[in-house]
């Protein structure tokens, strides 16, 4: 069959919302050929799914899209923290948090910062952005069925505008289509966690007043608590458009139709506290919070990413962003295998690495959620129990203990209770301020397309010559940088001068060298000179790319 394919391309991504296209996104910065079919004709035009985290921004960032992400999102750079009160009549009720980063302390940490940006605005960007990189996205296009062998994937895809199907080949295929995932039916995964948490009705609605009674409070979120009519409220412009989510109750019989256009206007009016508020309902839809996470995230030559792997609690905007960054994992390691420069076995710690961190995860989001006292949610015993505290150990302080590394303790947690960006194996790598080529960058600006190897250009240890040895000789996307050399500290632009040099903040020392990887993830560091530096280097290399 797959000989006969009318398409051919290396990776075939099913889904075209924020993780297909972060996908796509991804592997075009990479250079990898593929395909996106997506059913329905366009990019979502619900405003949902706003907060996009700092590592997420990260992400975006080295791919090239900040810039726009962040003048789409400009309508709403003022507001922060969520409020909750009974009303917005007068001014009571209380702020859960007013400020992302109040003291911005953040920047100590990233070279980027939080940004709400709603999915409807997001994503175009995205699209934008994978086709400027070559990408082949198909809108209106439906995948039917697909198999599988030892060598690839053949997909049948349908365009919903023709009616015509046609065949792609795949060496490995994606699946970012959502919760209710078909590929992971077919493929007979299952999934684990409690399962359903809430339910609402997302209102989509105009009202030319609702500015006047917000008034100066720039939320992201306003949670509305009378009894009779609670909900969540959310600004779209911080003018005349808005979107309101009310509970709805599946589970007591309650159905999508009782929402009538006259019962949501009264809901929301009482909830905000204005009886004669204006309010015109522009469009309506339903969602479900839920906490489960898929027993496998591969099969074969088949990965699940984003909604089709978790599903979480929308308390802390976990779920977009953890699936944003499950398909930056799984890129740079299909970009490795497809270049020839890493062994299979490298696609095997997508699962290892990135299962763990959404297992804890959403575990966290449903704390939040019952922290929060999100509307709609009154949880069974047990459900919500999990840690609580801040959440920027699991935005930025999540780490692998086991996966393409060489040194981590594999006792750690996937989300440890406190956030340490030490440069341990398995943590992300730290953030300090350079100068390359007179440019002033991120040291997370160096990973995105190799392996990088950091050492001091004082050193005698050898490490610079024996990376560009293995590059040369091995076939090995592995470019080396020292610092004092090729790059420099540079602690200007407010940054802290007496913040530590780059061995210390890395937990090594001049001699030392630290292998990060092209997620920005550190996959391996010498706390100083080795008998052999070039043997010792390459077998680090080759066990972390799995060709050893």
């Amino acid at each position: 069959m797959h000989q006969e394919a009318d398409h051919r391309v290396p990776v075939l991504i099913v889904g075209g919302s924020l993780v297909g296209l972060s996908t796509s996104l991804f592997l075009g910065r990479h250079g990898v050929p593929h395909m996106l079919v997506e059913r329905h004709s366009g990019t979502s035009i619900h405003p949902r799914g706003r907060g996009n985290n700092v590592r997420t921004m990260e992400l975006f960032r080295v791919a090239g899209v900040e810039p726009d992400i962040r003048t789409a999102a400009s309508l709403l750079a003022d507001n922060h923290g969520i409020l909750q009160t009974p009303t917005l009549a007068g001014d009571a009720g209380e702020w859960l948090f007013k400020h992302i980063d109040p003291d911005g302390g953040l920047a100590r940490f990233s070279p980027t910062a939080w940004c709400l940006c709603s999915q409807n605005d997001l994503e175009p960007e995205l699209l934008k952005g994978a086709r400027r990189l070559g990408g082949d996205l198909r809108y209106s296009h439906e995948m039917e069925s697909f198999e599988q062998d030892g060598e690839g994937v053949t997909a049948v895809v349908r365009d919903r505008g023709t009616d015509e199907r046609y065949t792609v080949r795949a060496d490995y295929l994606v699946a970012a289509d959502g919760p209710r995932s078909p590929v992971r039916r077919r493929l007979g995964i299952g999934q684990s966690g409690p399962g359903d948490l809430f339910a609402n009705v997302s209102v989509t609605f105009r009202s030319k007043l609702l500015a006047e009674v917000v008034g100066e409070r720039r939320f992201i979120c306003c949670y509305l608590t009378d009894p009779d009519a609670d909900g969540a409220l959310l600004p779209v412009d911080n003018k005349e458009h808005w979107v309101f989510h009310a509970p709805w109750h599946p589970e007591r019989g309650e159905t999508l139709e009782e929402f009538t256009e006259d019962r949501l206007q009264r809901h929301i009016r009482r909830a905000i506290g204005a009886p004669d508020l204006d309010v015109e309902i522009t469009g309506k839809a339903s969602w479900r919070a839920a906490e489960r996470v898929a027993d496998r995230y591969s099969a074969g030559r088949v990965f699940l990413a984003g909604d089709s792997a978790h599903e979480m609690s929308p308390t802390g905007a976990f779920g977009s962003n953890t699936g944003i960054q499950d398909a930056h994992n799984l890129v740079w390691k299909l970009a490795a295998v497809l270049g020839g420069w890493a062994g299979p076995g490298l696609l095997e710690t997508y699962d290892t690495e990135r299962r763990p961190v959404a297992t804890a995860t959403s575990a966290r989001a449903s704390a939040r959620s019952v922290e929060h006292s999100h509307p709609g949610f009154a949880p069974a015993p047990g459900i919500g129990g999990g840690k609580r505290g801040g959440i920027l150990n699991v935005v930025l302080g999540h780490r692998y203990p086991h996966g393409a590394v060489v040194g981590a303790d594999p006792d750690q947690e996937a989300v440890p209770e406190a956030m340490r960006l030490t440069g341990e194996p398995g943590s992300r790598a730290p953030h300090l301020w350079l100068r390359r080529g007179g440019e002033r960058i991120s040291t997370l600006d160096l990973y995105e397309r190799s392996l990088v190897l950091l050492s001091d250009a004082q050193s005698a240890a050898g490490w610079h010559t024996a990376a560009q040895r293995i590059a040369g000789s091995d076939g090995v996307r592995l470019d080396s940088y020292r610092v004092g050399a090729e790059i420099t500290y540079d602690p200007q632009g407010g940054e802290d001068a007496t913040a530590p040099d780059w061995a210390r903040a890395h937990g090594t020392t001049a001699d030392g060298a630290v292998l990060v990887r092209p997620d920005g993830f550190v996959a391996w560091r010498a706390a100083g000179a080795a008998p052999d530096t070039e043997a010792t280097l390459r077998q680090v290399v080759r066990t972390v790319l799995r060709t050893a």
